[in-house]
């Protein structure tokens, strides 16, 4: 079977992608509490968060060096928003209406929907939001 033929849409995918962290159980299970997710079994030195859409977050341990701050941006079911702000707030994470973090306990409300940005335990930004960002 050819490539086209498993792919009859020609559609290039996200597949997975590596999330650097100190502790990559705790980073992991941090974003899976929040999100409502579950951490799957260690695959190699990865423990992997599967996000349902074909795509996984694979945690690796960083032991020496910095741990280069990313963006990971979630799109989230409307309806799951509030319980996610919910568990950051039961966790004790402060969660912000923008990227840079100087509107603390607010949400935005861009392209008609809601997000929020946190931090993750590895200093990762992270963000949850109910509508895609509308791009030219």
């Amino acid at each position: 079977m050819s490539h086209t033929q498993q792919y009859p849409n020609d559609v290039i995918q996200l597949n997975h992608t590596v999330v650097h962290a100190r502790d990559r159980r705790l980073s992991a299970e941090f974003l899976a509490v929040i999100l409502g997710l579950d951490v799957g079994a260690p695959f190699g030195p990865f423990l992997p968060v599967d996000l349902g859409n074909g795509v996984t977050l694979d945690y690796y341990e960083t032991v020496d060096g910095p741990i280069q701050s990313q963006h990971y941006a979630f799109l989230v079911p409307d309806h799951r928003f509030d319980a996610m702000i919910a568990r950051l707030e039961a966790v004790g994470v402060t969660y912000y209406a923008d990227p840079h973090h100087n509107e603390p306990g607010q949400i935005n409300r861009l392209f008609g929907g809601r997000g929020a940005y946190f931090t993750d335990p590895a200093g990762h930004n992270m963000e949850i939001m109910t509508r895609p960002y509308l791009r030219p």
